[in-house]
């Protein structure tokens, strides 16, 4: 199929992880796709996908790329934002408003900008589909991880929403809410800026369990197979779990009493209910 009768489809961080798997798996698809990434990313050459540069927190640079996509593919089918990055456990106490705002900058306002910028093209299409690579935290809490938790909740929140809004206008929007997945998410994972000896314990014990329960984690190629489907549904769904603990997640949440979903969160992140002794 030459590549003018192809659907286009356009990725955010492409260069490696869930971004890389799933522009790969839609170019196997059929998909003409262009990933990208705020730096050359490295093999490009041997990638069945086209990369470009992005910076998502930048108007210039999404604009420029958007206009460049169409420079080249005359439309975009397919929008999944996927761009961003994690937080190491931390105390919301931890984290300062500074280090807040970045998060939600890249995380939140970095879906918004890609999907300002792409919805206008889709709409004088009749047609499209967009993608949030959202997070069981966006349906969960997360103890020691509440900023990150937060950016999940409001990229869900937005996503029902935007779909309503454009549905009568031919285009869908979904969030994928993936589990634990094993990619090199952590190795830029942003650090507390105002550590508190009072949370030292718990912040250790809760990094200990994470590094345990990543070391087993799925592979990317279970959420790119999701965003797939999710892509091609002909009655898509607002929410998509990837099969595995994702998909358990979700089905304990919608059923399970809320006070047994706390107990087990808990448990399994080794929480101590005692109340610490106060330190004058």
């Amino acid at each position: 199929m030459s590549n003018n009768n192809k659907r286009v489809a356009l990725i955010t961080g492409a260069s490696s992880g869930i971004g890389e798997a799933t522009a790969e798996r839609l170019a196997k698809a059929g998909y003409r796709v262009f990933g990208t990434s705020r730096r050359a990313a490295p093999g490009a050459g041997q990638r069945l996908f086209e990369m470009l540069p992005l910076d998502v927190n930048s108007d210039d640079s999404v604009e420029a790329l958007v206009q460049e996509v169409m420079r080249r593919a005359g439309r975009i089918d397919l929008l999944v934002n996927n761009a961003g990055f994690g937080v190491a456990p931390a105390g919301a106490e931890e984290v300062s408003i500074e280090q807040a705002k970045s998060i939600f900058e890249t995380n939140f306002f970095g879906v918004l900008r890609l999907t300002r910028a792409v919805v206008p093209y889709m709409r004088q299409q009749g047609s499209g589909r967009i993608l949030n690579i959202g997070s069981v935290l966006g349906f969960l809490p997360m103890p020691y991880g509440a900023l990150y938790a937060a950016s999940k909740h409001a990229i869900a929140g937005y996503s029902e929403s935007l779909d309503h809004e454009l549905r009568t206008r031919g285009i869908r929007v979904s969030v994928i809410e993936p589990a634990y997945t094993k990619t090199p998410f952590d190795a830029n994972m942003l650090e507390a800026d105002a550590k508190l000896d009072e949370y030292h314990a718990n912040r250790a014990t809760v990094n200990k369990r994470i590094q345990e329960v990543m070391a087993n984690a799925q592979p990317p190629s279970v959420v790119a197979d999701t965003v797939l489907k999710a892509a091609t549904a002909a009655h898509p769904k607002h929410r998509y779990t990837p099969e595995g603990l994702a998909s358990r997640l979700r089905f304990l949440r919608r059923f399970a009493p809320a006070g047994i979903v706390d107990a087990a969160l808990r448990k399994d992140l080794r929480l101590d209910d005692n109340p610490a002794p106060h330190s004058r």
